[in-house]
């Protein structure tokens, strides 16, 4: 059984920095699971994508607004981190990890959840 577990939200100033954290569990070994992503959902509006990591292929940032301002990381296996700095109130919203297989739109993967997501995480800019 997958799950995800994501810590390091809060509140902070514009112009502040926060690293998210994620970590999977109960992935098993070959497993087919090998992009783990952060996604973002502000008060009103769709969820979008922020970065993913995906074994194989790297990195890809799906927000323009956070190439220069966030990093996304191994932290371990089946764990990443996403490193915020220069954060702006634009940025607040529900922050989620998700683990899911290689291959697919990004779109694809928020419209129909696929993969393992976790609870979300709180970040508040003002």
């Amino acid at each position: 059984h997958v799950q995800l577990v994501e810590s390091g939200g809060g509140s902070v100033q514009a112009g502040g920095s926060l690293t998210l954290s994620c970590a999977a569990s109960g992935t098993g070994d070959g497993s087919e699971l090998k992009c783990m992503a952060w996604f973002r959902q502000a008060p009103g509006k769709e969820r979008e994508g922020v970065a993913a990591k995906c074994t194989g292929v790297g990195v890809t940032y799906n927000d323009d607004s956070v190439k220069d301002r966030f990093t996304i990381e191994d932290n371990a296996n089946y764990a990443v981190d996403l490193q915020m700095n220069s954060l702006k109130p634009e940025d607040t919203g529900m922050y989620y990890c998700a683990i899911y297989p290689r291959g697919l739109e990004i779109q694809t993967v928020i419209a129909r959840r696929v993969g393992y997501w976790g609870q979300g995480t709180q970040v508040t800019v003002s």
